[in-house]
């Protein structure tokens, strides 16, 4: 992987980490379309790293809160009830499904997932479940409310996210608005249960980059993570005012387009499904 490639899979991955549009299959489909090699599933999950940094950083204050009451709810029982250490416990729960999956299908996430064809689909099929979610979900709730199922809920739908495509801001968002929770609320714990989830499978990822024998490698994804935090900030900031008072809708739209150009180009010889362009 060049300095280029890395600066620009960086910015993509930056822009749509926290947007319901799936970064993954953003990373895939750039790839693809440049006609560069698929930088993989470890590329995906170390550069990631950076992007959840901007979660840190973002929610820096409701973090250290939440850590705070949860050490304290290990030994002292009248912090269990405060809604920070519970919230601290649900973020665990809900962090329980996409371990024990990642585990299972490592090898399908690091191949069969990554077909074109299947980010494709996934594309669409979610674009319409966030569509629905968006116009039915009651919108009443917060995270005052979150329970242990709602937490496993959210956490089955961010384990989703390890198919290309669906989003785990999109995932884990719908979930939360057919529970019954408002489009912030549902976006702030998208946010802070993903912080468990991408942290370990990053670190855990680290040992396959540069498995190939390119210790160069190294620098440029270095380069492409500090470029997806500084990207991801500006673009937490942004969508957590756009939501207060607009809808998902133009990020449906977004995905149905892309999902059936894929399509276009995947059929019309374009592009193949595993590898990069026919030209």
């Amino acid at each position: 992987m060049g300095w280029f490639e890395a600066l620009v899979l960086g910015l993509v991955q930056g822009l749509t980490e926290f947007l319901p549009i799936s970064s993954s299959a953003h990373l895939r489909i750039t790839a693809a379309l440049a006609g560069w090699d698929d930088p993989g599933a470890a590329f995906t999950a170390v550069t990631q790293i950076g992007t959840e940094l901007a979660v840190i950083l973002y929610f820096s204050s409701k973090i250290g809160k939440i850590l705070r009451a949860w050490f304290f709810s290990i030994y002292k029982k009248d912090w269990r009830q405060d809604p920070d250490a519970r919230l601290g416990w649900l973020i665990i729960v809900g962090s329980l499904p996409i371990v024990v999956l990642g585990l299972l299908l490592q090898d399908a996430i690091d191949e069969t997932f990554r077909d074109l064809r299947i980010t494709a689909t996934t594309l669409i099929v979610f674009g319409l479940i966030l569509l629905v979610a968006d116009r039915i979900g009651k919108q009443q709730r917060t995270l005052d409310h979150l329970t242990v199922p709602h937490g496993l809920g959210f956490g089955f739908a961010q384990a989703l996210a390890l198919i290309p495509g669906v989003s785990r801001s999109g995932g884990t968002t719908s979930a939360g608005l057919l529970l019954g929770y408002t489009r912030a609320e549902a976006a702030e714990y998208s946010f802070l249960l993903a912080l468990p989830a991408v942290f370990g499978s990053g670190l855990y990822k680290l040992t396959d980059i540069g498995k190939d024998g390119a210790p160069a490698q190294w620098g440029p994804t270095i380069l492409a993570t500090l470029v997806a935090f500084g990207v991801g900030y500006a673009v937490i900031a942004w969508l957590m005012s756009y939501i207060k008072t607009k809808s998902f809708v133009p990020f449906v739209i977004y995905r149905l387009v892309l999902g059936a150009l894929l399509f276009v180009l995947i059929f019309t010889g374009v592009l193949d499904p595993q590898e990069g362009p026919h030209l």
